[in-house]
């Protein structure tokens, strides 16, 4: 029985559901780091790359190194393809203009380069993030340098997303806009291969995530609603439910994906100015894309995410995502 490659799964898409060329390119070179990611963070400390550097990114948050490693391997695998107007990072202020000496393509990459990095150095599983947009019609002047305004597009707008995620296995999960795939890093054979098809997040849970130790913090709904969890059998819920945190966005979203769940990620009153702490652009619009696309569901308390008009590229958000059944429940008592 052969087994289907991520790139020829993309080449059938391209043949069958009109993905354009230029796009599968991107998504493999895409891949193509992550593979190169994968192999800097499993070899660890004999590699030198564990520990922090003297930086700090914008948010302010000091840099790992293989932060800053895997930032310049999606740069450099992407700037010179042609498929590209413009990248965006996390861990870069502002927009990444392509070298004026290579070909400018029709999208924008967004990215989250290594997403959990804090949990590096204890070797638990981290990942790559990523998202890619449209580049409205004013990107095309090779001349001018491309401004924050054109990667401000609601998560609606995506066309693609995915992530990595480096653990016992590493895999990549992607979204065309067509369902979720799941792929599986063969070390072997250096390529992907398709081993989770038409991947869905069952609607009802017993499992979910927070940080519980930011409790004395939330707001009045979150508070309410992680009670009645806790309240089990005997509360209003009526069954009891299992808590389960990494820490790792990336490694909590990927069990949720797996088996259902909900992450949850609210905003809280150290500051009130915040609207939340995952960033919309990096995080939360590329996750949402996956989560809705598997059947479930994504909001910041409020509203849809992926509806969001974002106002910065390292604007932050609330997140409540995951089995639809339990991310209406948070949301209504948000509503309500």
């Amino acid at each position: 029985m052969s087994r289907v490659t991520l790139s020829r799964y993309l080449i059938e898409q391209t043949r069958s559901n009109n993905t354009p060329a230029d796009l599968r390119f991107l998504i493999e070179v895409v891949a193509r780091a992550c593979k190169e990611i994968s192999h800097a963070v499993s070899k660890g400390a004999l590699g030198g790359v564990l520990g922090s550097m003297d930086t700090e990114n914008v948010q302010g948050e000091v840099q790992k190194k293989l932060d800053v490693l895997s930032n310049e391997i999606l740069l450099e695998a992407n700037e010179w393809g042609g498929h590209l107007a413009g990248m965006a990072s996390e861990e870069m202020d502002n927009a990444y203009q392509i070298p004026g000496k290579y070909p400018k393509g029709a999208y924008l990459l967004v990215f989250d380069p290594l997403d959990g990095s804090s949990n590096i150095d204890v070797n638990v599983s981290v990942g790559t993030i990523f998202s890619v947009l449209r580049c409205p019609n004013e990107c095309f002047s090779q001349n001018d340098a491309l401004g924050e305004e054109a990667f401000l597009q609601p998560g609606t707008r995506q066309v693609a997303a995915g992530y990595a995620i480096y653990g016992p296995q590493t895999m990549l999960m992607l979204t065309l806009g067509d369902g979720v795939k799941g792929f599986t890093l063969d070390r072997e054979l250096g390529s992907f291969v398709l081993t989770h098809d038409s991947i869905r997040v069952p609607e009802s849970t017993a499992e979910f995530a927070i940080n519980m130790s930011n409790e004395r913090h939330w707001e009045a709904p979150v508070k309410r609603y992680v009670g009645e969890l806790l309240a089990g059998k005997e509360g209003p819920l009526g069954k009891n439910y299992n808590m389960r945190w990494i820490a790792s966005m990336v490694a909590d979203v990927h069990r949720i994906l797996t088996r259902g769940g909900i992450f949850m990620y609210p905003r809280d009153g150290r500051e009130p100015e915040k609207p939340g702490k995952l960033r919309l652009m990096y995080e939360a619009n590329p996750m949402s894309f996956i989560i809705e696309q598997a059947g479930g569901a994504a909001t910041n308390g409020h509203q849809r995410i992926l509806d969001i008009q974002p106002e910065s590229l390292h604007q932050r958000v609330a997140v409540f995502l995951g089995s639809k059944e339990e991310v209406e429940r948070a949301t209504r008592y948000h509503q309500e």
